[in-house]
């Protein structure tokens, strides 16, 4: 694989993958950039120029209505979607197309919509899956049960009878045991009592804390603000305001009534 389609082979937990955040924030570049992404589903454009960027050790809110084009986003951030033109770029680097198991390589690790679990596997047997990426199920575990001690209480209990909270925290553990440069977060809150989503925006907090750099989709704007750094509208498939919590919150209305 050539150094055009992936960069420089970066392990999660590796020491050259924490050298991407590093590397971003020597160079004053940002950790992941989207430049003038288009991206269409057959013959129908859903992204027309978005412009994105998540500086090393910060929190980006990507907020919006139903439509906007939030999830294509981080679906091509990550590398399941190829952008029609653009592109990606990881610490400064061209990654526009490759795949997302070579991303996921380099340090960029997504936590899907709808949690990504398997419910017909005990919460064990869900972080054994990943040990693909060469990281020991000791480590996992370690971060696993340490950031979410009640994981630790049913490991050996069928991921499928979880709460909808516990099925979130599984599906993060799962994703922070190879400690990502960069942590794409897609509906965290989706069909999640308030309390629970309030519960889980504090652990993202603390992981944010820890220094890893985060990009998070969620219609649940308020609850994603009092976590993030940095904010931004998303409204027809183009980003139409970046600014700090505070002043996209008094914007949120008329953005999603489509103001």
């Amino acid at each position: 694989m050539t150094e055009a389609h992936i960069p420089t082979q970066l392990g999660p937990g590796s020491p050259q993958a924490s050298q991407v955040s590093h590397s971003a924030a020597t160079k004053a570049e940002p950790l992941l950039e989207l430049r003038g992404i288009r991206a269409a589903y057959g013959t129908i454009e859903v992204l027309h120029g978005v412009d994105l960027s998540v500086e090393a050790g910060t929190v980006v809110a990507l907020l919006g209505p139903n439509g906007a084009g939030k999830s294509t986003t981080l679906q091509v951030a990550c590398g399941l979607m190829k952008p029609s033109s653009g592109s990606v770029l990881l610490a400064g680097r061209d990654v526009t197309g490759v795949k997302a198991e070579d991303l996921a390589r380099c340090g960029v690790t997504t936590i899907p919509e709808g949690k990504g679990i398997f419910p017909n596997l005990t919460v064990r047997e869900n972080l054994l899956m990943a040990t693909y990426s060469g990281v020991s199920m000791r480590q996992v575990e370690a971060v696993a049960y340490e950031r979410f001690t009640r994981l630790k209480e049913r490991r050996s209990q069928l991921a499928g009878t979880l709460s909808g909270g516990e099925q979130q925290m599984l599906a993060m553990a799962r994703g922070l045991a190879v400690e990502p440069a960069v942590l794409l977060l897609d509906e965290l809150s989706m069909g999640l009592a308030p309390l629970v989503v309030e519960e889980l925006y504090g652990i993202v907090g603390q992981i944010a804390k820890s220094g890893t750099s985060i990009l998070v989709v969620e219609q649940f704007a308020r609850t994603v603000l009092g976590v993030a750094d940095v904010a931004a509208i998303m409204v027809n498939g183009l980003v139409r305001r970046v600014g700090t919590p505070d002043e996209i919150e008094q914007e949120l209305s008329a953005a999603y009534l489509g103001g």
